[in-house]
């Protein structure tokens, strides 16, 4: 049986969602998370070396990865759905939605919160003003303007379609869902409709809220 290691109120949740969408039996560990710093427990490296989740057990295999993890499941369960065919000329474009999440959208979401807590961090009151500063022009110079040329981007890519590639759920869903959530957690998307409508029906979704039942809605402040 399929075995996945999910970190409470994570990002791990869109595997959860996945295995409900293919409607697979499986078990699901939840690991608390570090009562001090929030973050993965460290009996997770008893599992993987990084000791980070989501990690799937499948048999003797083990795969870290959320991306890595939505393909295979995908591409080993799916029978066909929730991914273009590989003949498909969209095919590419869904693998590059898959790696787009976590390469290029979410390290966005992540400097942001990271330059944040530099400002709010326990400091000398001398120090405070360099790093206000230093998040001032970090945010205004770079982080902005390069979230909001991604945004612009998604909220073209969604123009007219109900999903990333179309009219069906794909694993691109599944994995852009997380780092959109976020940009909605630190902005209200006024200027995005159809990143906000997106992201109501992902979140109107039986499977989605199946998901959420069973491991929790993501915190999204830790990004």
């Amino acid at each position: 049986m399929l075995k996945l290691h999910a970190l409470a109120q994570s990002r791990s949740l869109r595997i959860v969602w996945l295995l409900e969408l293919l409607g697979l039996e499986y078990t699901l560990c939840q690991h608390a998370r570090h009562p001090g710093t929030l973050l993965a427990p460290d009996a997770l490296k008893k599992v993987h070396p990084l000791g980070k989740a989501p990690i799937l057990q499948d048999g003797d295999m083990i795969l870290a990865e959320s991306g890595a993890i939505t393909d295979y499941l995908i591409q080993t369960y799916g029978n066909g759905r929730f991914m273009p065919e590989r003949d498909h000329p969209d095919y590419w474009q869904y693998q590059r939605w898959l790696h787009y999440a976590e390469a290029s959208l979410m390290p966005l979401m992540l400097m942001s919160l990271v330059f944040r807590k530099i400002e709010t961090a326990p400091m000398p009151f001398l120090i405070r003003p360099a790093a206000k500063k230093i998040n001032e022009e970090a945010q205004s110079r770079f982080l902005r303007p390069q979230t909001t040329q991604h945004l612009r981007h998604v909220e073209q890519a969604l123009e007219g379609k109900n999903w990333l590639m179309g009219d069906f759920i794909s694993g691109a869903d599944i994995m852009m869902s997380y780092p959109l959530q976020a940009a909605a957690a630190r902005s209200s998307l006024g200027m995005y409709p159809n990143i906000r409508s997106y992201l109501a029906r992902i979140e109107a979704n039986p499977t989605y809220q199946q998901a959420v039942g069973k491991a929790g809605k993501p915190i999204l402040q830790l990004a």
